[in-house]
């Protein structure tokens, strides 16, 4: 029967965080609005629907993704793993030898930005409200790549043990110089993803490799080193969604241009064709006379 009570505890606790929620919600629609909450039975039921699929996905990150983050940092930091041979243990790492870590913080950063509903619901109203103009999907990628580089450049920070804050500054002094160029449409909705990218399925995951991984490189520190990985993935979704827009800006330009110079090319040669036989004969006689002229000239 322990499931049970670590079921029963989970949601006890998942219905304390979110009980201020609705109490907050229902007193302002009560008491301030003045106005009956609509919909009533099923503002109620997707409250139960919420308080149990929280506490599901609070035992799911306990039992399984924590441990596998922590886990998966201990493996592809032994020595043996790296090098590929048992003779290899306990030898020294650099940090150009956690190849594989890198490789996988990068592909795990993708994969859970993905699959995080925040994101989704984020691309999908960025979707509705631009008329479709911001591709759900486009936006989904450009910051799943930017947190797969944030996690990759947060492990590097840890396996090189370089202070967090030389990261920081450096990034957001070019997130500044990005935001001077970057499409205004874009700018608010790109520093807006670099905050859902940090919610529910990213944050545990990241955590858990940043305190495992810390834990097994030499002479790093899970409490001073272990954290900031959160901050980092929070920074690079910026610098790529407003990457995006600059890119697809300049190929619709691009576009543009060409269809332009397609548009006046068809124009002249509609202008030349149109014209008289008579006036094309004494377009070309003139013609001849000036090349005449000019070969006296010279």
């Amino acid at each position: 029967m322990d499931w049970l009570y670590t079921v029963l505890s989970a949601g006890r606790d998942t219905l304390r965080d979110v009980l201020p929620i609705l109490i907050i919600i229902t007193g302002f629609q009560l008491l301030i609005v003045r106005r009956p909450i609509p919909h009533l039975r099923r503002v109620t039921v997707g409250f139960v629907y919420v308080t149990l699929g929280m506490t599901l996905f609070l035992l799911g990150l306990a039992q399984a993704l924590f441990p596998l983050g922590k886990l998966m940092a201990e493996q592809l930091t032994h020595s043996e793993f790296v090098y590929g041979t048992i003779e290899a243990a306990g030898k020294v790492l650099h940090w150009h030898d956690y190849k594989w870590i890198y490789l996988f913080a990068a592909a795990m950063g993708f994969a859970t930005t993905i699959a995080e509903p925040a994101l989704l619901a984020v691309a999908r109203k960025a979707n509705q409200i631009s008329g479709g103009a911001i591709a759900m999907g486009g936006l989904r990628v450009a910051v799943a790549i930017g947190a797969a580089i944030g996690v990759a450049f947060g492990c590097l920070r840890i396996t090189t043990g370089a202070p967090l804050h030389y990261f920081i500054i450096a990034g957001y002094i070019f997130v500044i110089i990005q935001t001077v160029f970057a499409p205004r449409f874009i700018i608010a909705l790109a520093y807006d993803s670099g905050g859902v990218t940090t919610s529910t399925v990213t944050v545990p995951l990241v955590t858990a490799l940043g305190l495992g991984l810390a834990a097994n490189v030499p002479g790093r520190s899970p409490i001073v080193d272990g954290f900031g990985l959160i901050a980092l993935t929070c920074l690079f979704p910026i610098i790529a969604v407003m990457g995006y827009a600059q890119l697809a800006e300049w190929r619709l330009r691009r576009e543009r241009s060409r269809r332009t110079h397609e548009i006046l090319q068809w124009y002249a040669h509609s202008a030349s064709s149109s014209l008289p036989p008579a006036a094309k004969g004494n377009s070309n006689a003139e013609h001849s006379d000036n090349d005449k002229q000019d070969s006296n000239h010279y």
